[in-house]
């Protein structure tokens, strides 16, 4: 007996329910895990954790994907820094990541889906620009580029052309040169469950 053939709406229904809300401290146990299956336990050396490290992440620009049985399926946070500086002032920013989607959860739009959610959510809380380190073709498409980011450095080993800018605020990083530091709040220990 042939098998039957499965309707484009039969496989969109089966396909698991994902929403997207706010990280609450009851999700960090989860997103570590996440992190690590996602992007391997070498992801705390990178440059961009160095920014990040003894921070809390910006005030509610901390995203996670849900799956329908409650699964932590995607993560992502925006961090306060300083984009270099511009006429002897610091440029305000956010560092963006990191971006995480689990294991056999790619490739059905939930990393896009947080990134457009991130902007979105920056550009109403009145954020100007966002930086990251990550692929240009991935990260294009929600409008970064190198170019944007062509004066600024890491505090660390980083690839130049994954260095990328985005303006929410046109110019905001026109001119911006130095190194990206840190400027959101310290975090104690604890905190990061309470800033969630």
């Amino acid at each position: 007996m042939a098998a039957r053939p499965v309707s484009l709406f039969e496989l969109l229904r089966a396909r698991a329910e994902v929403h997207l809300r706010a990280e609450t401290a009851a999700d960090l146990t989860a997103r570590e895990a996440l992190l690590d299956a996602a992007m391997g336990t070498g992801r705390t050396r990178k440059s961009s954790e160095a920014i990040r490290r003894g921070r809390l992440p910006a005030s509610g620009l901390s995203l996670v994907a849900e799956s329908e049985d409650g699964a932590l399926v995607g993560t992502v946070r925006l961090w306060n820094v300083a984009a270099g500086v511009r006429d002897g002032a610091p440029v305000a920013a956010l560092l963006l990541g990191p971006l995480a989607v689990l294991p056999g959860f790619e490739g059905l739009g939930i990393g896009a889906s947080l990134m457009r959610r991130a902007v979105a959510e920056a550009a109403f809380r009145g954020h100007k620009a966002i930086v990251l380190v990550g692929d240009a073709p991935y990260y294009e498409r929600f409008g970064f580029c190198a170019e944007h980011a062509a004066g600024l450095v890491m505090p660390g080993p980083f690839e130049r052309h994954r260095l990328l800018g985005l303006e929410l605020e046109r110019g905001a990083l026109r001119q911006a040169a130095g190194l990206i530091v840190p400027t959101g709040r310290e975090s104690a220990a604890g905190d990061l469950a309470a800033a969630a």
